[in-house]
This record gives structure tokens, sequence and C-alpha cells, in this order.
């Protein structure tokens, strides 16, 4: 059997026995919409909730676009032409219409990479393209605290425009249940005092603070308070299948577009699965998420759900860019050398967790109910080591032992990794 999985830019193959018992879970065949840049210019005419974008920018003198850093694979180069146009109808001038990329504490996109990112020569020429910098103290308006005590503090140029809105992409998220939306409030634009303390242990080691869960979900809740906190706020929301390609689009009031888009997403992303497994094999979701060693712990986290007790979880991630950030590598460095019950215990007295910390936090979920082993062709030998988990030079030599120590041939493959969140249910 040969099975592509999404691996950087290119993928790579697995390829399995005929005999084996091989479960392949991929998203059901999304409905491609056939002309996306029509599908964009439709959505913005025809709202979730509310009135046309055009008809909504209408009488506003600034507007600010809020997108994802270059980690998503946002199809902005359909989106962003189409909502710049409107804008410009409605009587706004190029030089108010701002495009903020919603970096939260990741670095800043520049050069080839923000012209990447933007995906349009003409909007990237036409429009102010900056990045949020959540450090800049000066950046931000401090707008109290939310009834838990999370600081709301939010980047001004966004709070200050007289239309603001967000273009997101809709994916199953680790920690918030689902991406987009208010999710480029907090922790898109957001400082980083809101952030740290936005990523606390008492938010992520909640039950609900899972994939694909929003009811009763700590960080969902507090994204909407900060987001009704702000006042209206309009939101596109894309949804991409397998391959990259738009297989939805809508526009409206954040919250309810949003909502509208998650429904959608659930039927392809959400897959319930008979059994448990003790060999599962996924990915870190190929170019551009697994660019890091950070993202690949979606991956993990995506899969753990179908993974026997004991059992082994194989990633492949190509990490071309290494670890991550200097602050993560800080973090994972703590890890190898408290280990797991160490590293948790420096972390519940906290009030802001350290920078990047809680995606070694989230590695540890995996963990904890199996052996995590890493396919990578991106880290050096250092960084292998920092990875808190076991390196292999082979994929199919890491499954192949993996059958032959567990004694099942029975083996779980995600091919695109965190976009497909398998569910045990019995």
């Amino acid at each position: 059997m040969r099975i592509d999985l999404n691996y950087g830019r290119n993928g790579t193959v697995l390829e399995l026995p005929d005999d084996w018992d091989v479960t392949v879970l991929r998203k059901p065949l999304m409905p491609v919409l056939a002309d996306p840049e029509e599908a964009v210019l439709s959505a913005l005419e025809k709202p979730v909730g509310g009135r046309p974008l055009r008809e909504t920018a209408r009488g506003c003198r600034t507007a600010c676009v809020a997108i994802c850093d270059i980690t998503r694979p946002v199809p902005n180069g359909v989106i962003l032409p189409s909502v710049v146009r409107e804008l410009l109808a409605a009587g706004l001038a190029p030089e108010n219409i701002t495009i903020l990329v919603a970096t939260g504490l990741h670095r800043p996109n520049l050069g080839d990479e923000l012209r990447e990112l933007i995906g349009d020569e003409w909007v990237l020429n036409t429009v102010n393209v900056v990045n949020h910098f959540a450090r800049n103290d000066e950046d931000h308006v401090d707008l109290g605290t939310t009834r838990k005590g999370l600081p709301v503090k939010i980047d001004r140029r966004f709070v200050q425009a007289d239309l603001r809105l967000v273009v997101g992409l809709i994916e199953p998220h680790f920690m918030a249940g689902y991406s987009g939306g208010r999710k480029l409030v907090l922790p898109g634009v957001a400082h980083q005092d809101t952030i740290t303390m936005f990523h606390t242990t008492r938010f992520l080691e909640h039950p609900r603070a899972a994939n694909c869960v929003l009811e009763g979900n700590p960080l969902h809740e507090a994204q909407l308070e900060v987001v009704r906190r702000l006042g209206a706020i309009w939101a596109v929301n894309a949804v991409i299948d397998e391959h990259r390609r738009l297989a939805h689009i809508n526009f409206g009031e954040i919250e309810a577009s949003h909502g509208a888009a998650v429904d959608f997403m659930r039927g392809y992303a959400e897959l319930p699965c008979p059994g448990l497994f003790k060999t599962v094999v996924t990915s870190g979701g190929g170019y551009p998420l697994d660019r890091t060693y950070y993202q690949t712990v979606k991956g993990m986290v995506g899969a753990m759900d179908i993974l026997a007790p004991g059992g082994n979880l194989i990633i492949a991630a190509k990490c071309s860019e290494g670890l991550g950030s200097p602050d993560y590598v800080a973090a994972q460095r703590k890890l190898v050398k408290l280990g797991v019950e160490g590293f948790m215990d420096t972390l519940w007295s906290k009030r802001h967790a350290d920078v990047d910390e809680w995606q070694t936090e989230m590695q540890l979920k995996p963990m904890r109910v199996g052996r995590i082993q890493l396919f990578s062709e991106g880290l050096s030998a250092g960084e292998h080591e920092l990875t808190g988990v076991d390196n292999v030079g082979s994929l199919e030599g890491a499954v192949r032992q993996s059958v032959f120590r567990t004694g099942s041939r029975k083996v779980a493959v995600i091919p695109e990794g965190p976009y497909v969140i398998p569910r045990y249910r019995p």
C-alpha cells in the first residue's frame, strides 16, 4: 500500500505491506469551489449576519484587516484582492486601509515571505501591509480585564479602525477548538501580557481545551469575551481541502460567520474511529505548518485520541527552519532536563507563561499516552535531542519496528496531520 503524506513542500510516500490492516483517515471528499474568486465576491455580497461588505464599509474612514501569519495556508491571493476592491469601492482611500499580519508572538513576516503570504502584488503595493508586534507596549490599547482577570490589550491599529475585519482559515485547533474568527484577535493582535496569561496552565489543562471543542472551552470563551468588548468585527472564513483548494468561504459578523464555517468543517475534519491503534502514523501538516518543530506538536496532539496506551505515535515533519523560536528552544531544553513531571511542576503557579512554553506543555499530552517518534530531515542532531521524543531515520522502518514490537498489524495513518482529528468512538 502506497500512502502520500503531507511533508514539507513536496510530501513524502509511506509504503506498507498489503497484508497489513491499514486504516487511512482522510477528510471525506470536499465540494471544491469551481470559481474561487467569484465565490469570494459572492460571500462578500451575501453575508452571514449583517450587510454586504461594501455597504458596511460605506462611511468608514479607516479599515484594518487582520490576517493569519505565514504558518497558515490561507488563500490570501484569492481573498484579499476582492476585499480591498470592495473597501475602495465603498469610498475608503488606499492609505487608510491596513492589512495587519496577526503574528501573536510569532516572528514577523517580511520580504519574500510577506509577498508569499499576501499572494497578490497589487494588494501589497496598494494598501498598508504591516506586522503586529506583541512586545511593543505603545502599539496596544488597554481595554481592562475579562471577568476572569485576563488583561485585554489589543493592537491599537485594529481597535481604533472604523471597520475591523479578520480573514482566517477554519481548521481544528488543539487548544481553542477551531482556528479562525476570534483567534485572529486573541492571540493574533494581542499584547504579550494578554497572550502569556491566555496560555497558562489553568487554561491549557482544562479538559475542554482541545481540538474541535468550543462549548465549555475556556480559551474560546475568553476569545469571545474579548471580541465582544471591542464591538463590531467582521470576518471572512475560508475552508480548504487536503490539496489546499478553496472548498467553502463566507463573510459576516465574526461570531455568526465563524460558527457557520465551523459547522461546515466539522463534517470533514472530525472522523469517528471505532478502535485504538498500537501504531499511529501522522504528519505535521506539510508546508507551511511543518517548517518548525514548534508547529509539529499539533500533529501529535491531533492523533493522540486513537493511540492505544503505550503505543507508538510516529510523526513526519520537515522542520526546515529547525525547532522554532529561542524561547521555545529554552522551554524544550527545560523539558529534557526536568522530565515530564518536573516540567509540569514549574507551570502551575505561574500567572504568565514563559513565551512559547505552552507548546512544550501541549506536547506532554500525547507523551502521557504513548511513545512519540519523529521523522524529520530538517533538524540537526543537537536539535533532535531537544525535541524530547525519539528520532527515527526511516519512516517505514519505524512503522515496521512498531508492528514487530507490538505484535499488531493494525496501523492508522493520518496523511494530513492536524487538519484531521480522529475520535475514538467504540
